[in-house]
């Protein structure tokens, strides 16, 4: 793997929900935003229906305040939330059209999305809202550079120079994090209601250092996130 280039000044990183980015990439986000990177949240859903204990019309705008917390811990405050049907994504051309439209808007460098592969390595099945969002954002980069596709949708946008999938298979990059680890951690455990909603125990520091180290032990770092390049 190689390290990921950091000679770049706006990213823009689209999911489905609300803390799928702190499941591991805020603490790369974080090191980011501390060398005076502009980095862009984009939800998708603002997973209502995540906790099944909480009502979509209670969940959607407390997890949407959630990530606004987490974010602004990782060095993040502007977030924008598509409010498309929590566990209902589909991947196709509305969904490349909504994401190549911030793309053309916001004309990153890089664009971060999430894992679209079907399950996590050998393990459990992926979420079809975290594989839509993620298939459809790679497209959606492609998308927003040519001219002939969308064009209601502004002019076209084709500064982005790289395509960053975080938690995928054979990654291909990594970030050094040995040094935003306690953020990142800060950032996950302000998903209070989510993480409550779980149950059964889960600790925030243990998930996160563990996998970073494990990253780490491949890469020659104390602590490292891995990113898959397309």
């Amino acid at each position: 793997m190689d390290p990921v280039p950091e000679d770049w000044q706006r990213a823009v990183a689209v999911v489905a929900h609300p803390d799928d980015l702190e499941y591991g990439a805020a603490a790369a986000i974080a090191r980011w935003t501390g060398q005076g990177k502009h980095i862009t949240y984009v939800l998708v859903t603002s997973g209502e229906a995540g906790i099944d204990s909480l009502e979509p019309q209670r969940c959607g705008p407390q997890r949407e305040q959630e990530e606004r917390d987490g974010a602004a811990l990782v060095g993040v405050s502007d977030i924008e939330f598509l409010r498309w049907p929590d566990g209902m994504v589909a991947e196709g051309i509305e969904l490349r059209r909504a994401i190549a439209a911030v793309v053309r808007r916001l004309r990153p460098d890089v664009v971060l999305t999430m894992s679209f592969d079907l399950t996590w390595g050998p393990g459990p099945l992926n979420h079809a809202d975290h594989r839509a969002v993620g298939l459809a954002t790679v497209d959606a980069v492609r998308d927003a550079a040519n001219r002939w596709l969308f064009t209601d949708l502004g002019e076209p946008w084709s500064g982005v120079q790289a395509t960053y999938a975080f938690a995928a298979t054979e990654p291909t990059h990594f970030v050094d994090v040995s040094d935003t680890m306690d953020a990142a951690v800060d950032s996950l455990r302000a998903h209070r209601a989510y993480l409550d909603g779980l149950g059964y125990d889960f600790d925030p520091d243990a998930f996160l250092r563990a996998n970073a180290a494990e990253s780490g032990e491949e890469t020659g770092c104390q602590a490292a996130v891995t990113l898959r390049s397309y």
